[in-house]
């Protein structure tokens, strides 16, 4: 026979604290990927996202994006409001090879465009056979 256990609670006991979650949730950009010889290129949907609302970040191969969108401030009174705050993130696990120090982004018409050239180490290269 199993034993089962039951927590009792009593009207005096405080309420369980819960964590506050953030109530937008984050959203998962669509992304293109470019391969290039010399370098990886990413272009990141981010519409209505502002230069200094991102944030991107590479440590140990991975690149994490994260980017917010707050309301338009606009006058008047709003009769229909379809824009919402948004908040993004993505993350990509790229290889060891990229030259963290010359990664470079730009956010141009709602697109982010990242370049991660690859470290000249990794680059291909032709190796001369003597003879």
């Amino acid at each position: 026979m199993s034993e089962m256990t039951m927590k009792t609670t009593n009207a005096t006991t405080q309420p369980e604290k819960r964590p506050v979650v953030n109530p937008r949730a984050a959203l998962k950009p669509r992304v293109d990927v470019l391969e290039q010889t010399e370098k990886l290129m990413l272009f990141v949907d981010l519409p209505g996202v502002k230069p200094e609302d991102v944030e991107l970040h590479f440590e140990k191969g991975e690149l994490t994006v994260r980017a917010k969108r707050d309301l338009p401030k606009r006058p008047g009174r709003c009769l229909v409001e379809q824009f919402e705050a948004a908040e993004y993130y993505r993350s990509f696990l790229l290889s060891q090879d990229v030259a963290a120090d010359q990664i470079s982004a730009e956010l141009k018409n709602g697109v982010l465009t990242v370049d991660l050239p690859r470290s000249p180490a990794a680059l291909p290269r032709r190796i001369s056979v003597k003879g």
